[in-house]
């Protein structure tokens, strides 16, 4: 059982940027695929970007070009770096390895 921990979540206004955090329990974190998702209030999850072990990156077509996936498989930590922020990302981040779901931290954009 892997525990993830989101962070990084908060504030900004419209054009601004943000570092999410996603730190892994488990040093077998490594051998996964991980993804970042998000929820809208009143909107399903979606997937946001996934990242192989090999740090091989796919996005999606809303965020591509603005968001980016990495992962330190020695800290045992995926990032997603957000730049050029619009209301419409406005959401709660949440990380996955797919099986295991962290709490998920507030992203608000005005």
């Amino acid at each position: 059982h892997v525990q993830l921990v989101e962070s990084g979540g908060g504030s900004v206004q419209n054009g601004g940027y943000l570092k999410l955090s996603c730190t892994a329990s488990a040093s077998t974190y490594a051998h996964y695929c991980m993804g970042w998702f998000r929820q809208a209030p009143g909107k399903e999850r979606e997937g946001v970007a996934t990242i192989e072990r090999d740090g091989s990156t796919r996005h999606a077509d809303s965020v591509k070009g603005r968001f980016t996936a990495s992962r330190d498989n020695v800290q045992n930590t995926l990032y997603l770096q957000m730049n050029s922020l619009k209301p419409e990302d406005t959401a709660m981040y949440f990380c996955s390895d797919f099986n295991n779901w962290g709490p998920g931290t507030q992203v608000t954009v005005s």
